[in-house]
């Protein structure tokens, strides 16, 4: 007599870009239901120790751009696809948005290869979030009609006509992952002739109780920010909107250097690329 397998599911869930009372309502009951969760470092301990099923297995997936330690992209595949054919409920959980600046596409494709069945859960991308809690409305009217949301974090990632267009453009500008390369981004803009009613922010660690928020006019740069170590995440803000921070700015800085999101430790497994995962 057989019996049927239960079948497992990938929920892939946005956790919100650091306040724990961002993340959304769905969200929250996944990870009441969740089996196991994959979380990014940029997901708080304060929202797991919150809302996730005690029972649940952690596995800690965090990746660090360009410095400490990682986890392979394609471990994050194999954890997915494993414990989902072992019939569990698996919560993939961003950091911010799902779908703005991740590697959604390829997990998308390993379950869709393994016909797994999944479901995409938005929520407050880290743009959104560190906007609101510096008090900079990204499209302000009178100030922009648009936003575009980029990202620098190699210097050749933007091409030079692309460059020219964001110099000239009233649309705000935000950089994910580029605080360390925000000299060349502004180099950039001024080498093609930004305007100077430009001013630019850094956000670090947006809507956490650590928050600081950095502001200075674009060509004032070299003089205020230029050499400044920002604590990780931190979001680059680009545009006239900006000034509305001075104004507007409801949560003071808290003037920390300490870190809310801890640094990623190398995983506890080892990664095999050539192990199969089998489906019987």
């Amino acid at each position: 007599m057989s019996t049927l397998r239960k079948q497992g599911k990938v929920i892939l869930a946005a956790a919100g870009p650091g306040d724990p009372e961002l993340i959304t309502a769905k969200a929250i009951r996944f990870l009441q239901q969740a089996e196991v969760v994959l979380t990014d470092r940029l997901v708080s301990n304060e929202i797991l120790g919150l809302y996730m099923n005690p029972e649940a297995t952690v596995v800690y997936v965090g990746k660090q751009c360009r410095r400490g330690a990682s986890t392979p992209q394609e471990a994050i595949n194999d954890l997915m696809v494993r414990y989902a054919l072992e019939g569990k409920l698996v919560v993939r959980l961003k950091g911010g948005d799902v779908s703005i600046f991740s590697n959604i596409l390829d997990e998308l494709e390993v379950l869709k290869e393994h016909s797994i069945p999944y479901e995409i859960i938005p929520g407050v991308t880290a743009a959104l979030g560190a906007a609101a809690f510096a008090g900079m409305p990204l499209t302000a009217r009178g100030y922009a009609t648009a936003v575009r949301f980029l990202t620098a974090y190699k210097s050749d990632v933007v091409s030079d006509a692309y460059w020219k267009d964001l110099a000239t453009t009233s649309d705000t500008l935000v950089f994910y992952m580029s605080s360390e390369t925000l000299e060349n981004v502004v180099n950039n803009l001024i080498r093609n002739g930004v305007s100077p009613e430009v001013q630019l922010a850094v956000i670090e660690q947006a809507t956490t109780p650590l928050q600081n928020v950095h502001t200075c006019g674009i060509y004032e740069y070299a003089d205020k920010l230029k050499g400044s170590a920002f604590v990780s995440p931190s979001l680059v803000v680009i545009g006239r909107v900006v000034s509305l921070h001075a104004q507007f700015a409801w949560l003071p800085n808290s003037n920390s250097k300490d870190v809310y999101f801890k640094p990623v430790a190398p995983i506890h497994h080892k990664y095999n690329p050539t192990a199969h995962v089998s489906r019987a």
